[in-house]
């Protein structure tokens, strides 16, 4: 469809909230230097910073109650579209009051789609019309251009345009903004395995993700700990392999209800279920699904990965896709495959036998590439298409043309992405952002200096590069600490995402991040400074 979102805003005016201030090297241009310094920032606390900016000293101010969100007049979508009549409602919440008397909404897209998803190839540009005429400056009215998934990011844009003077005065400053996002995937990663997330919390988060303009939940949602999801093919999975069978499960309609919150702010959610690997939470429910491993000639009790060698293993697993594929509307699935472990299988007499049979010798990651074949051959009945981690790649897997390889490993190494690239294929990068390494101090600048394409390839290969993710793995954080753990360092990997890759002042950075995160704690998230400071409304706990 065609998506370009045009839009007038109004620059927030300068301010600041008072303060001061892996092995990751082949992806980051710069050490980390001396400690930020503390001045206000020209683009005032705009998160993610947009790719052109040009301000004003028109300012206006804003007081009353009068103020509204409406749809313009030859807007392709008007108040039958919920979609954007509850975007209104909740951006009312930051923006009101205001004698600004109108914002207007233009959606220009042929088709609204307002009852669909966003995707991979949703265009989320935005070009700025500058004309007072045509704003209605005199009757202060502001005109926004929208095509449809990313009028959230507009409206959130806006939002950070409103600045407040010492007495509590609302004012904006009248400014042009050109925007596009650098790449199209930006994407948080939540495992709600290791420990279950309350859906209260998930929902936070989505909505701190479209404060941030990321655009991709990847929900990492079982694992050998546990698994939550409640399937209505195998509901025995979550009832055996679940922490508890009633309070820490995720109902078909709680999962409803993300995809709904996350379709509503132009987020994607991609579930992960990952396979052979990671998953003693799955043979609880389902026998027969895990390989018995031996102790000499003897059972010795314990399982290990997926049972590549029976025809009940993939009987299962395409009854178990091709209700995934219904539940999750999304195009892409993620399959996982990473960090097989072949002690089991190498352990286990009838395997052993079968990769006699097979040819494969004492290879067994030609086992795990066996089975992980055929696993792609039933995802693809579903007509989804599916991303896998990089050691799928690695052990040579024959993958379809639109595979989405996943590079987690090597922080400090761009070997792994000048392969893949070279190969063909569609990546995203997270090796240098797992956030569930926690070191002392701004450790989000090391996030922020990351250049997801310093690897040696040709443009072609580098245009593969779609974008990428940060992870917050669950083995240390659950829903009393997730939230403070999560922001505002995600932001850092979000503005690498976003911005230009000439964007790299880290004083810019951290002053417009200090106040994007004031910004966070007043709408009620409770986002860890980023050093000594304070925020004129602090968090106020729960």
């Amino acid at each position: 469809m065609s998506t370009t979102l045009k839009f007038t805003v109004l620059l927030l005016a300068l301010g600041f909230c008072q303060g001061l201030q892996h092995n990751y090297d082949n992806y980051i241009e710069e050490e980390e230097g001396v400690e930020p310094v503390s001045q206000a920032s020209k683009y005032g606390s705009l998160w993610p910073l947009p790719q052109k900016v040009q301000t004003s000293e028109v300012s206006l101010k804003l007081s009353g109650f009068s103020f509204k969100i409406v749809d313009a007049k030859g807007s392709s979508a008007g108040p039958s579209c919920s979609l954007l009549q509850n975007a209104y409602r909740s951006s009312l919440l930051f923006l009101s009051p205001s004698p600004l008397t109108e914002l207007q909404v233009w959606i220009t897209s042929p088709d609204s789609e307002c009852d669909g998803f966003p995707s991979v190839t949703s265009d989320e540009s935005c070009e700025s019309v500058n004309d007072f005429q045509e704003l209605h400056l005199i009757n202060y009215d502001v005109c926004f251009y929208f095509s449809l998934f990313p009028w959230f990011l507009g409206l959130e844009t806006f939002s950070q345009l409103v600045y407040e003077d010492e007495y509590g005065a609302k004012s904006i400053n009248s400014t042009a903004i050109s925007d596009f996002p650098r790449f199209a995937h930006r994407g948080i990663l939540l495992d709600t395995s290791r420990h279950f997330l309350p859906i209260k919390v998930i929902l936070a988060n989505l909505e701190t993700m479209a404060m941030n303009k990321f655009n991709v939940f990847h929900w990492h949602i079982v694992d050998d700990q546990s698994f939550p999801y409640l399937s209505r093919t195998f509901p025995q999975l979550s009832q055996q392999g679940s922490y508890h069978p009633y309070t820490h499960v995720y109902t078909p309609a709680d999962v409803k209800m993300v995809i709904e919150f996350a379709r509503l702010r132009g987020i994607r959610v991609i579930p992960e279920f990952d396979t052979p690997g990671h998953t003693q939470s799955w043979g609880k429910g389902q026998p027969d699904l895990l390989t018995p491993c031996y102790s000499g000639a003897e059972p010795s009790g314990s399982f290990g990965p997926v049972n590549p060698i029976l025809n009940t293993t993939y009987d299962f697993m395409k009854q178990f896709f091709m209700e995934v594929s219904s539940v999750f509307p999304d195009a892409y699935v993620h399959l996982g495959g990473d960090e097989v472990d072949f002690t089991c299988w190498k352990s286990n007499p009838d395997i052993k036998k079968f990769m006699d049979q097979q040819g494969f010798g004492q290879d067994y990651s030609k086992l795990e590439s066996f089975y992980i074949q055929k696993l792609l051959d039933i995802v693809t009945t579903t007509k989804k298409g599916y991303m896998i981690w990089q050691e799928v790649f690695d052990n040579g897997v024959k993958l379809k043309p639109d595979t989405v390889v996943h590079v987690w490993i090597g922080g400090g190494s761009n070997e792994e992405m000048g392969k893949v690239t070279a190969a063909g294929y569609t990546t995203i990068l997270s090796a240098p952002w797992y956030l569930d390494y926690i070191s002392y101090g701004q450790d989000w600048q090391r996030y922020y200096k990351v250049e997801p394409l310093n690897f040696n390839g040709t443009e072609a290969q580098k245009k593969l590069v779609i974008g990428g993710e940060a992870c917050l793995w669950g083995e240390y954080v659950d829903g009393t600490n997730l939230t403070p753990r999560l922001w505002p360092r995600a932001s850092a990997v979000a503005e690498r995402l976003w911005s230009a890759k000439e964007v790299t002042d880290i004083n810019d950075a951290f002053n417009r991040l200090s106040m994007h995160r004031c910004r966070m704690v007043e709408r009620g998230i409770p986002a860890e400074p980023l050093f000594s400071s304070y925020c004129p409304r602090e968090y106020k706990g729960v």
